[in-house]
């Protein structure tokens, strides 16, 4: 653990929780990211959420293609009471685009999720209402992957 990283209390009682759920971290510019393993995701985001992380800011997702796993769900935390960031990043595999949904655990995930769904095509499984939000439904494709054609399918 990077010394930045050890003063990050969050992070040492994730580790006592759930020594598994953390596959890596980084930091930028005073930054914590944890990338978080795909199974332990769900029980991950609750320990935060009672730990003081109750805020959730954003879901984005990042296409690494031809990388694979090809995304990153990218989900940003806040603790108000502790003026701390957090960010979780969650690798997602191009074959079958999918993980587990955070809206059980921070409802503000709905339009985030659906968002990241229409524009990148990655499901959210256990999403109450998970469909297109911003582009209309019979609309083919997703435009934020790298390889969807810049003028559109024709």
């Amino acid at each position: 653990m990077a010394a930045d990283l050890q003063s990050f209390p969050a992070l040492v009682k994730l580790r006592e929780f759930d020594a598994e759920a953390v596959e890596d971290t980084s930091t930028f510019r005073g930054e914590v990211t944890l990338y978080i393993r795909h199974e332990r995701f769900i029980r991950t985001c609750e320990f935060l959420r009672d730990e003081s992380f109750s805020f959730l800011a954003d879901v984005t997702a990042l296409d690494l293609y031809p990388q694979e796993p090809r995304f990153e769900v990218v989900y940003h935390l806040l603790s108000l009471q502790n003026a701390r960031r957090l960010r979780l990043k969650v690798r997602v595999s191009g074959d079958d685009p999918h993980m587990a949904s955070a809206f059980s655990v921070w409802p503000s995930a709905n339009a985030f999720e659906r968002e990241v769904f229409d524009l990148f095509g990655i499901r959210f499984d256990g999403h109450p209402f998970l469909r297109r939000m911003l582009l209309p439904d019979d609309w083919e494709g997703y435009p934020l992957r790298k390889d969807y054609p810049t003028e559109g399918y024709r």
